[in-house]
């Protein structure tokens, strides 16, 4: 079964509603965090504006922190903190300049979202395209898209780009390489049918 956008961008945000907090810019329902102490940096976020075939309909955030203590918690040996910021584009049409212009936007709002600090271990800024259509060469560009970026020498931890599109037209994803980590959990939500047969080749 191959969904329409508009289907596939619903079935998304029913799926990540249950790991991340949900910022909708469409009017749909969001969700709250699921831990008070969750930060909700996407409520100050302005979406890009000036293309009306381009709409940034949702931004995930997802914030986790580890740590070790010795005896007592407030003897915390060290701490971690880990975070994502998914960025959903409803793009009618990608073509190479409306990838670059979303690139850059996500890009940059993550970056301001981000907490880097001497906790900070990584982040993820993980744009995913919604499209009916796509152009080879945009496709081309995401699939090339690499940008990474290292904090005080790593000290502070690092950044990484993971980037998707669903091509509505094909019923196929494609990703750069950093974003292939997306694939298995895109595919059980857009193609269930497929993890169901894999399944059961296990047994016959």
């Amino acid at each position: 079964m191959t969904y329409t956008r508009t289907e596939a961008i619903d079935r998304l945000l029913q799926a990540y509603r249950r790991y991340y907090t949900v910022t909708r810019f469409d009017g749909g329902p969001g969700s709250v965090p699921a831990e008070e102490d969750w930060f909700r940096e996407a409520d100050r976020i302005v979406p890009p504006t000036g293309d009306p075939d381009v709409t940034l309909t949702a931004i995930g955030e997802y914030y986790e922190r580890t740590g070790q203590h010795l005896l007592l918690r407030q003897n915390e040996i060290w701490a971690a903190r880990q975070e994502e910021f998914l960025f959903l584009f409803n793009v009618t049409e990608l073509t190479p300049e409306r990838f670059a212009a979303c690139r850059d936007f996500a890009r940059d709002a993550g970056m301001s979202m981000a907490h880097i600090g001497p906790e900070h271990m990584y982040t993820y800024i993980s744009p995913l395209f919604v499209c009916d259509r796509v152009h080879e060469e945009a496709r081309r560009q995401l699939e090339q898209c690499r940008i990474y970026k290292t904090f005080r020498f790593s000290f502070h931890g690092w950044l990484d780009f993971h980037a998707a599109c669903y091509d509505a037209s094909r019923g196929t994803l494609s990703f750069n390489k950093a974003g292939t980590c997306m694939r298995e959990s895109l595919e059980g939500i857009l193609f269930p049918e497929k993890k169901e047969r894999k399944g059961l080749s296990r047994f016959f």
